[in-house]
C-alpha cells in the first residue's frame, strides 16, 4: 500500500486507514473473530492507521483492537483515538466532556484498554461547548510532553475552531466526514487545513454503506444507526440509490467495484487526505482497499462528478439531535 503523511508534522501511514467503530457499535451485531481477522487483513495489506473511539461499545472496541494487535510491533501501527462522548447504560449519548481533567482521565483508560504506553493521535470526538478548545488542546499537549501522546488531532470542527486549536499546539489532522455525497469541507474547512499543514482523515467515505454498491431498499432495524438516518429512508433513499446506480456504470466500465471507485475518488482529492474504511469483514476491507491500486484519470473524475454532482444527495448526515453537536456544521 502507498503511504501518506498525516499533516506537516504528523505520522506517516498507509494511504487507507481502518475505522473499527462498526465492530463494536452502531451497525448491529458483529462477529468478534471476523473483526479481529479484518484488522489482521488490513495490517497485512499495508494499512497502519487504526481508528477508534473510547466510547465505541464503551471500551469494547479498544479491547478488541488490543486483542488483534497482540504479537504485532507497536511501531508498525498508528493508533488514533477519539474521546469525550458520554453515554448512559442504555448506550444513549448524554453529552461531551473535554475538560482538561477529563482529557487525562479518558486517556488513562484508553492506554490501559489498548495495552500501550502511548497513542499516536488523540482527539476530542466533538467540540465541548462548555470548554474552550484551547483548554482541551492544552491538556492533550501536556500529555504529549509527558510522552503519552505523539500527535494531536481534531474531529468535526469548523475553520475558526481549527485556527484556535492550532494556535495552542500543532494539529496533525482533522477527522471529518468526506465522500462523494458529503462535500461540505471543500468550502472553508479543507482550505484552512491546507493553509495550516493539517491532514484530513476522512470517515464515511462510503456514506455508511449507502454508496458501497450493496445497499438495498430494506430499512435497517435494531440499534443500526441507519434506521434513524434520513439518507436511508423514503424518497431520499430512492433518489440516493439512483446516484449509486450511475456510479456503478462508471465503476463497471473500469472493471472495479462501486466501493473502490468511491474510495479512490476521496483519495484523488489530495495526498493530504487519508480515507478511513469502516469494515467489519475481510471481504468489505478487500473490496474498498482495492482503491489503493486504482488511478482515476481526469476523464474518470469528470464522469464521476457528472454522475454524482456536488450536493446531489438527499438527507442529512446525522439525525437532528446529533447535527446540533457538529461544530463543523455551524456558521463561523
Amino acid at each position: 500500500m502507498q503511504r501518506r503523511k498525516l499533516g506537516a508534522g504528523g505520522p506517516e501511514a498507509g494511504a487507507i486507514g481502518l475505522g473499527c467503530m462498526g465492530m463494536s457499535d452502531f451497525y448491529g451485531p458483529a462477529d468478534r473473530a471476523e473483526s479481529v481477522a479484518t484488522i489482521h487483513a488490513a495490517l497485512d495489506a499495508g494499512a497502519t492507521l487504526i481508528d477508534t473511539g473510547d466510547f465505541y461499545g464503551q471500551g469494547h472496541n479498544e479491547m478488541l483492537i488490543a486483542e488483534a494487535l497482540k504479537g504485532r510491533r507497536r511501531e508498525d501501527v498508528v493508533l488514533s483515538v477519539k474521546f469525550g462522548a458520554l453515554r448512559d447504560p442504555a448506550m444513549n449519548f448524554i453529552g461531551y466532556d473535554a475538560r482538561p481533567e477529563a482529557v487525562k482521565n479518558f486517556l488513562t483508560y484508553s492506554l490501559k484498554r489498548l495495552g500501550v504506553d502511548y497513542l499516536d493521535i488523540y482527539r476530542p470526538a466533538r467540540l465541548d461547548p462548555a470548554v474552550p478548545i484551547e483548554d482541551t488542546v492544552g491538556a492533550i499537549a501536556e500529555m504529549a510532553k509527558a510522552g503519552h501522546v505523539r500527535a494531536i488531532g481534531l474531529s468535526e470542527v469548523n475553520a475558526k475552531t481549527i485556527r484556535r486549536a492550532a494556535a495552542v499546539h500543532p494539529i496533525c489532522d482533522l477527522q471529518i466526514e468526506y465522500s462523494l455525497v458529503v462535500r461540505m469541507i471543500e468550502a472553508d474547512i479543507l482550505p484552512v487545513c491546507r493553509e495550516l499543514g493539517i491532514g484530513i482523515t476522512a470517515y464515511g467515505v462510503l456514506a455508511r454503506g449507502l454508496i458501497s454498491g450493496h445497499w438495498s431498499r430494506e430499512r435497517s432495524g435494531g440499534r443500526d444507526f441507519r434506521a434513524f438516518s434520513s439518507r436511508f429512508s423514503g424518497e431520499n433513499l430512492e433518489h440516493n440509490l439512483a446516484l449509486v446506480e450511475a456510479l456503478r456504470k462508471l465503476a463497471h466500465a473500469r472493471g472495479v467495484s462501486v466501493a473502490a471507485m468511491a474510495v479512490a475518488w476521496v483519495m484523488a482529492q489530495g495526498r493530504d487526505i487519508v480515507p478511513l474504511v469502516g469494515a467489519r469483514k475481510r471481504g468489505q476491507w478487500a473490496e474498498s482497499s482495492a482503491a489503493d491500486g486504482l488511478r482515476l484519470t481526469e476523464a474518470d473524475l469528470a464522469a464521476i462528478e457528472a454522475a454524482v454532482p456536488k450536493g446531489a444527495a438527499k438527507g442529512e448526515r446525522y439525525p437532528a439531535q446529533a447535527m446540533a453537536h457538529l461544530d463543523s456544521e455551524k456558521q463561523e
